[in-house]
């Protein structure tokens, strides 16, 4: 007969304090889809948010700015063109955030101008 193997976590005293351990890495959220409540799947290794998602790969359809805010006033990063892809993450009202992996750039830009995104 074996005997039933305590659970090392319960057999330890309680921890009182905690480090952490490695380099911290910077995440420039102009270049990588992060933000507070949400982050791309592909960075979950290197950055913590309360949810993840997964990209849609899409086609630009017309030429469509690429914001630095859901804002249609906020900065203009880029302008993307008919044919290039755009990995949505998220889709609110009528903008989607993501990542155009061609320019290595996130942003928000108009729902309407992208294919498949329903």
């Amino acid at each position: 007969m074996w005997e039933k193997a305590a659970h090392p976590a319960l057999a330890a005293p309680p921890r009182k304090n905690f480090s952490l351990t490695g380099r911290s890495v910077a995440i420039d959220p102009r270049h990588n889809a992060v933000r507070p409540d949400l982050a791309d799947v592909r960075l979950a290794e290197y950055v913590f948010a309360p949810h993840y998602a997964a990209p849609m790969t899409c086609v630009v359809t017309r030429s469509v700015a690429l914001h630095a805010e859901s804002s249609p006033a906020s900065e203009i990063l880029a302008e993307l063109q008919p044919g290039e892809a755009f990995e949505c993450l998220e889709v609110l009202r009528e903008v989607a955030w993501g990542v155009s992996p061609d320019r290595r750039l996130a942003g928000y830009i108009d729902r309407d101008a992208l294919d498949q995104v329903t």
